[in-house]
């Protein structure tokens, strides 16, 4: 992925890679002396930004292992994604076909279509063993979690037309470009 990332940016951007083993990390960095590579967990995401001076990312991809993680941990990881990418952004990432069927990979398309305005899944690849599909997440949607006591219609960020929707509606609805879930 790594190699990829780097022939599709041909010195138009940066790439920061971050790596939770030291030895993988040194090893990354061996192989890619261009990209900055940063021993660190997923879920720091936003700390790695912003030592670096970066606000937001463009893009996102990950290698993780999605359907591996329990509730809490895709939550986590996702709330990393979303703090550290722009709000026109792209979270790009991978799950195995034969797992796609699994409670935690439908848990986690599940979450990824309450926190991205769209999410596509690209085509299969085959010679990828076992084959592998790309889901493209594009444009994180706020997420709120409105109190009685917090929360009142004329603060939130959207415009009159828009409204807040519940977790299910989101789920439902595909139409609207730009929705409000909350997260609970």
């Amino acid at each position: 992925m790594t190699r990829s990332i780097e022939e599709r940016l041909a010195g138009r951007g940066r790439q920061l890679a971050l790596e939770v083993n030291a030895r993988l990390a040194s090893s990354l960095f061996a192989r890619h002396p261009a990209v900055e590579v940063v021993q660190a967990d997923a879920a720091d995401l936003g700390t790695v930004l912003s030592e670096r001076g970066i606000a937001h990312a463009d893009v996102i991809v990950s290698g993780l292992p999605w359907a591996a993680f329990g509730p809490q941990q895709q939550e986590l990881l996702l709330d990393a994604v979303l703090t550290g990418l722009s709000s026109d952004g792209v979270f790009t990432t991978f799950a195995y076909v034969h797992s796609r069927w699994t409670p935690a990979a439908r848990r986690f398309r599940r979450e990824l279509e309450a926190r991205f305005d769209e999410v596509v899944v690209g085509r299969t690849v085959w010679r990828n063993l076992p084959p592998a599909l790309v889901y493209h997440a594009r444009r994180p949607v706020a997420v709120l979690e409105p109190s009685a006591a917090s929360w009142h219609p004329s603060s939130a960020p959207w415009s009159g037309r828009d409204q807040p929707m519940t977790r299910s509606a989101c789920r439902r609805s595909r139409t609207s470009s730009s929705r409000l879930c909350p997260s609970t």
